[in-house]
């Protein structure tokens, strides 16, 4: 059994996450303690229980400490199985951190599995679906997985209740990854998207990205959604060769569209800045796919907390030599696995 201290590092959901997928992969027993120890509120919240019960149904764990506010859990597992799932979050918490907590295991399966996911679709501190779809599976194809996403339903904070549908193919055998420059920007798009809250805050959000990036009127578009609580999102997309970067931010209560709108802006000068192919969340997430298939290399800006911490719960729990180097002094940092 190996033992993960989850105050290590940033001390967050992420520790308990990949220490989950990799005791599946692995076929290994794991025991995590001081759960979210760097969190206002340590232990075990719905979406992280979530989490803990879709990894063991998809390996058929045995699971001990799985409830609420619990700071300590073993999980036990059992053989890899493909399927047809359906998880539930049960709160506006991300659905998308669910699926990243089981794809690995999936990923390793004898044949296609079908998940079906609800819960927060769009909230702030975790990836979107719509850059799970646009920019994190585009890349894991490059290596040879399969995909179809689809969104059924947007769930933005705090009613949550999106919902979409995913197929993993695994690959017949992975593939290496180069991904280590940027290339030429081929097209850019932005797209404000509310549910539930007056058209005339995405119509601001669209005049206030237009002055800020002085883009084509038609790059920028606004759309009402179907979702069963409020909410507000605003993404920017830009596309290069080898990848596809999207930034995003969401509308809250005393935030003004426009501080929404100069938000994303700020993101994508800060990614632009660093002229890195690879983002500052996208390089996190790339890491466990990359360990457990072919390896490779990219190219990031600078690396998050986050992503430092992931690095050494990945290092405790697989043999595995991931090299940090830094290639251009405080801009840029080649990862290689």
């Amino acid at each position: 059994m190996i033992e993960i201290d989850g105050a290590q590092g940033e001390g967050g959901g992420q520790v308990l996450r990949t220490a989950l997928s990799l005791a599946a992969c692995r076929g290994v027993p794991v025991y995590i303690h001081n759960i979210r120890q760097g969190r206002r509120n340590p232990g075990l919240m719905r979406q992280h229980l979530a989490c803990v019960r879709a990894i063991a149904a998809v390996c058929g764990a045995e699971v001990r400490g799985a409830s609420i506010g619990s700071k300590a859990v073993m999980l036990i597992p059992g053989k890899i199985k493909a399927g047809d799932y359906r998880f539930v979050v049960g709160s506006a918490g991300s659905s998308t951190l669910v699926f990243q907590t089981v794809l690995p295991a999936l990923l390793m399966a004898d044949k296609p599995s079908r998940l079906t996911l609800t819960g927060g679709t769009h909230n702030p501190l975790a990836p979107s679906f719509d850059f799970i779809q646009h920019t994190f599976l585009p890349v894991l194809r490059q290596i040879g997985c399969g995909f179809d996403a689809r969104l059924e339903r947007y769930g933005f904070y705090p009613v949550g209740a999106g919902q979409w549908t995913v197929t993993i193919e695994p690959p017949a055998s992975f593939r290496k990854l180069t991904l280590e420059t940027r290339g030429q920007l081929l097209d850019v798009e932005a797209h404000c998207i509310s549910a539930g809250i007056p058209g005339h805050v995405i119509l601001r959000e669209k005049q206030q990205l237009l002055r800020r990036l002085n883009w084509a009127d038609d790059a920028v578009s606004v759309s009402q959604v179907e979702s069963l609580g409020p909410g507000n999102s605003v993404m920017i997309k830009v596309r290069y060769p080898q990848i596809t970067e999207v930034l995003e931010s969401h509308g809250a209560m005393g935030i003004s569209a426009e501080r929404v709108a100069n938000h994303t802006v700020d993101l994508l000068h800060r990614y632009q800045g660093f002229a890195a192919p690879v983002g500052h969340y996208l390089a996190d997430q790339l890491l466990l796919p990359l360990c457990l298939g072919a390896g490779g290399s990219f190219v990031t800006g600078p690396l998050s907390g986050h992503c430092k911490t992931n690095i050494d719960v990945i290092r405790r729990m697989l043999d595995i030599d991931i090299t940090v180097e830094e290639i251009e002094p405080k801009r840029q940092w080649r990862v290689a696995i």
